[in-house]
């Protein structure tokens, strides 16, 4: 049976993001009087939540006020410092054309998530784009977003492919009976995303359109 959905990851997956959220972890560092991290220690924390990020990288703050120094920084940069991963731009609205349904599952901020969606000119082409904050704040590897992605795309376990670029990303799609296909390039994580165990490692976004027919 051919896919009639696809969701996706945000950073790393539709987006490279890590210079904007390296600023805004250092900024929030400086701020408790911590030195600057390089993005290279940083993108090992990212796609585990903001509140989890703070936890890990700013472990001498208050959680929730560290997110908020955060995110009030954030606001600033985000679309300055955020660029599309190679082959998006094309590949995104040809499988909206094809007519797949897609959806974003991210869980980043979804409030951010849905600004740069709309700044990097892709808001046409997702029927959803989903954050914690619309499954109870259920973050991934709980399946909750994944469930929701499916309600709004009109797709099923057997019509849905998810897509993205960390370890995490294969938990929560095994969780919600999801074949996962993997990006490369995207966060490092502490565990391998190959050793997860994903269906498939694709060689660039763009491969998604021999994929996905529609």
């Amino acid at each position: 049976m051919p896919f009639t959905a696809a969701l996706f990851d945000f950073d790393g997956t539709l987006a490279d993001s890590f210079a904007a959220i390296t600023a805004s972890t250092n900024f929030t560092r400086h701020h408790y009087g911590l030195p600057a991290l390089p993005e290279a220690v940083v993108r090992e924390y990212v796609g585990y939540g903001l509140p989890n990020l703070m936890q890990e990288l700013v472990p001498t703050a208050n959680p929730a006020a560290a997110v908020a120094v955060y995110r009030e920084h954030h606001a600033g940069i985000a679309r300055a410092e955020t660029k599309l991963i190679p082959g998006v731009a094309e590949t995104i609205p040809e499988l909206a054309r094809r007519g797949l349904r897609l959806a974003v599952c991210s869980n980043k901020s979804v409030t951010f998530t849905r600004d740069l969606i709309a700044a990097l000119g892709l808001a046409a082409y997702f029927d959803a784009v989903l954050g914690p904050e619309d499954v109870g704040g259920r973050a991934k590897p709980d399946p909750a977003m994944l469930h929701e992605g499916m309600i709004l795309t009109g797709g099923t376990v057997g019509t849905t492919v998810y897509v993205g670029d960390m370890a995490i990303d294969v938990h929560v799609a095994r969780a919600a009976g999801l074949p996962v296909w993997l990006v490369p390039g995207g966060a490092a994580g502490k565990e391998s995303p190959a050793a997860a165990g994903p269906d498939r490692v694709l060689t660039g976004f763009a491969e998604l359109l021999d994929l996905l027919r529609g």
